[in-house]
């Protein structure tokens, strides 16, 4: 049987930080996944490196953005407000993110912030939520050397850096990929 990529929500919180953000996108590049995202979401993330990390340049994030947009046009969602008032989170403010994953027909939520995205409103939804290191070991789950390659293209990205294979991974498990990184470990010959 043919792989058929999930679509999937990347929540603000998932493309803040750049190793990940970079690895993501590198998954959806290569089509192990359907990435979607809203505008909205893409004003938080931003919003929030901006205010934490005051050296970036809103520029160049923007740039970043547009870029994304560019690369993967079909990802970005529209039209998904009116789910929005049907939708019980614990955080209001979270409800845009459920909203484009309905709207854009997603079957998961990639998210650090697995308690603002209850399971019960979730499966209502049709939906479910998982942390980066769950969704990323599900792709490689499922399609090994794929997101073996994904890597090895997300490394290759760093062209400015030049970071080993192993600098890489070890960034991955910096940013809370614990599980993911160590099955990347068996593949460093290969990232």
């Amino acid at each position: 049987m043919a792989y058929r990529p999930p679509v999937a929500v990347y929540d603000a919180c998932v493309l803040y930080p750049f190793q990940l953000r970079n690895l993501l996108m590198q998954c959806a590049v290569d089509r192990l996944v359907e990435a979607r995202w809203s505008d909205e979401i893409h004003d938080e993330w931003i919003r929030n490196l901006i205010a934490n990390e005051p050296r970036l340049s809103p520029e160049r994030l923007l740039a970043t953005r547009d870029l994304m947009n560019q690369v993967l046009p079909a990802a970005t969602v529209v039209n998904y407000a009116h789910h929005i008032p049907g939708i019980k989170l614990r955080d209001p403010n979270d409800r845009h993110v459920v909203a484009a994953g309905v709207e854009a027909g997603a079957a998961t939520i990639v998210t650090w912030n697995l308690r603002d995205f209850a399971v019960a409103e979730l499966r209502r939804l049709g939906l479910t939520r998982q942390t980066p290191d769950a969704f990323l070991m599900g792709l490689y789950t499922v399609a090994p050397d794929a997101t073996v390659a994904a890597t090895s293209n997300a490394r290759a990205n760093l062209r400015t850096s030049l970071v080993s294979g192993p600098d890489f991974v070890e960034a991955l498990r910096r940013q809370k990929l614990s599980r993911f990184a160590a099955a990347m470990t068996a593949h460093l010959a290969d990232i």
